[in-house]
């Protein structure tokens, strides 16, 4: 749909407002891009924290490791930790290869690092959001 510019008077007023007019709905269109790549941002960020967090769940129930799904989730949350919140060489590491040791670990660390995820995804989709 084109709009025509409205002839200008004498004053000059009615291409200002069509001026204005152009300029806002530019402005309306890049928040609503904005607005939509904060929403992905942190939606990345959650599911992130979620994969985490069922990680160490899989791992503290002791779920089948040959199960796809579990499989999955552990190999997917040992990736999304930052190397820093690893379940083997983490922030908090406890000796041993106990299930109880490696529980707390998977537990800690993982829980951490998913914490990680969701202040920096908020942080992120505030700063990105208009």
């Amino acid at each position: 749909m084109t709009r025509r510019a409205p002839r200008a008077d004498e004053s000059g007023e009615e291409v200002e407002e069509t001026k204005v007019d152009r300029t806002a709905q530019a402005k309306a269109a890049a928040n609503l891009v904005r607005t939509r790549v904060a929403q992905v941002v942190w939606i990345v960020c959650a599911l992130a924290a979620l994969v985490l967090a069922v990680g160490a769940l899989c791992i503290a129930l002791k779920a089948n490791p040959d199960n796809g799904l579990v499989k999955f989730c552990v190999d997917t949350a040992d990736r999304l930790d930052f190397g820093a919140f690893s379940r083997t060489d983490g922030v908090a590491h406890w000796q041993g290869h106990s299930h109880e040791a490696l529980t707390k670990n998977a537990l800690v660390n993982w829980g951490l690092a998913a914490v990680v995820w969701l202040v920096g995804g908020k942080i992120v989709e505030r700063i990105v959001r208009p």
